[in-house]
């Protein structure tokens, strides 16, 4: 029996066990229903045991009908801000691919790197540039900007190999889109303003127990965490999609799309665009206070540029974007990423994700090293599941209390800044991060191997996060 027909039956009945045996003692039945809705999901979009988009249409079924949310507000929980965010960084990407900037771009990592180190210093240079980038603007933008670089270079190798010789998922094929998706992932978790997700926790423990971390001090244990996860995370991906198995002729890459041509108008007028997208983003939260509550956000400010690509000219009496070439955004993956946020919401109203939390409380027995790696465990098991946010929402609030129970005080530091940054460290499904869902919609990545490159990254940022916590609060 196949991996998809396994799931396929598999996700329902653990479903249906919901109905047929007592919620654990603690949880409510709509929270006991919503637990096995998540496995039914989980098991369904790990093994595609159909579409991966039609999966994400569960939760609008069940959690009406489980009385967990009405329909009217599980619809909008697809459609939460983030969405919008995807969607115009969508829109710049097409614009980048239509005028060929990301050949330009892409061409310019290539001379960075030079003639040396193959495909893996390939691979690396351009996680590190996702990094680098992530570490300012969010994960998913920058995963939406980087991609067309990456596939622009890819197209080059294909275009070079033997005719019928150029595999699509197989070696640095499918290991570049999943590179930049980690990257961007790890990326993020550098600076405050790198995830949502670090500024919620920030507030949170600000609020709750009066632990502040400051800009500065968060990237004492974020910059060092990126430093080492992107050549870690490097290494897994090369090791699962079998890198050095597969030639990839990096110099005939470089030929390919190096075509030395000027720059067009249309070149010119979209990087100016670009670049002040990059310094909304970058400055949104201190321009956010001036205006409406919540109306400057990410996803604002991507809308803001599509507006604007669509009535721009760019030179040659059209404008820089029209709906026929916008109309290739990957609205499957939107619904899809809907779906995992509906999800998570339908955890939050059930009280599956606080009684998830409160499990946490008899970690209080345990030795604080152990405690610190089990929390985390938790977390990344979590947000796997779960969107950053609403993972970071739910816990942290829990391991505060924790902390203020234990009367750690300034040892807070220990438990609290590893969980903050495993609200991220999420990497094994298509739908769990924006950045893995935009490397999903390009085709290359097989499922299985997303899944055991992403199960390896998670299993090690467990002791990488609690390691280099304790290892930098100890200096």
């Amino acid at each position: 029996m196949t991996a998809r027909r396994i799931g396929l039956f598999l996700g329902p009945l653990a479903f249906a066990l919901t109905f047929l045996l007592p919620a654990p003692a603690g949880m409510s039945a709509e929270a006991w229903l919503v637990a096995g809705l998540v496995i039914w999901m989980a098991a369904w979009w790990m093994t595609e045991a159909i579409p991966l988009t039609a999966t994400a249409l569960l939760p609008f079924i069940w959690l009406p009908l489980g009385g967990v949310m009405n329909a009217k507000d599980t619809a909008s929980a697809y459609y939460a801000p983030i969405l919008f965010l995807l969607l115009g960084g969508a829109f710049i990407a097409l614009a980048i691919e239509r005028t060929g900037l990301h050949k330009r771009l892409s061409l310019a990592i290539l001379k960075a790197i030079g003639t040396g180190g193959g495909q893996a210093r390939l691979l690396l240079a351009f996680m590190i540039s996702a990094a680098l980038l992530s570490n300012l603007i969010s994960n998913t933008s920058t995963a939406l900007i980087m991609m067309p670089m990456a596939l622009a270079v890819l197209a080059g190798g294909a275009a070079a190999a033997p005719e019928g010789d150029a595999p699509q998922q197989e070696g640095l094929y499918g290991a570049l889109p999943m590179g930049i998706a980690f990257a961007a992932t790890i990326g993020g978790l550098g600076t405050i303003v790198g995830s949502p997700t670090n500024g919620i926790a920030v507030a949170l423990l600000d609020d709750m127990i009066g632990l502040r971390i400051t800009f500065a001090s968060w990237m004492a244990f974020g910059i060092p965490i990126v430093i080492i996860g992107i050549p870690l995370a490097a290494f897994i991906i090369a090791k699962v999609q079998r890198v050095a198995e597969h030639p990839f002729d990096v110099v005939a890459a470089r030929a390919a799309i190096d075509d030395h041509a000027p720059w067009s108008p249309a070149e010119k007028r979209l990087v100016p665009v670009i670049a002040i997208t990059f310094l909304l983003w970058m400055t949104q939260r201190w321009v956010a206070p001036f205006l409406p509550e919540g109306s400057w956000v990410d996803g604002t400010i991507a809308i803001i540029a599509s507006m604007a690509l669509f009535l721009l000219p760019d030179g040659t009496g059209r404008p820089l974007l029209v709906w026929k070439e916008a109309d290739r955004a990957p609205w499957g993956v939107i619904m899809m990423f809907g779906g995992g946020l509906a999800l998570a919401a339908g955890m939050q109203e059930s009280g599956l994700a606080q009684w998830l939390g409160d499990a946490l409380l008899p970690l209080e027995a345990v030795p604080l090293a152990l405690m610190a790696l089990a929390i985390v465990a938790m977390v990344v098991l979590i947000t796997e599941f779960a969107s950053n946010v609403a993972t970071a929402s739910a816990i942290i609030p829990v391991i505060a209390s924790l902390a203020a129970a234990l009367g750690l005080g300034e040892q807070a530091i220990l438990i609290a800044m590893p969980a903050a940054l495993a609200a991220s460290w999420g990497f094994i499904l298509p739908a769990g991060t924006g950045p893995n869902a935009i490397a999903w919609s390009t085709g290359r990545l097989r499922i299985g191997r997303l899944v055991k490159a992403g199960l390896v990254l998670d299993l090690v940022g467990i002791f990488l996060l609690v390691g280099m916590v304790w290892a930098i609060a100890s200096l």
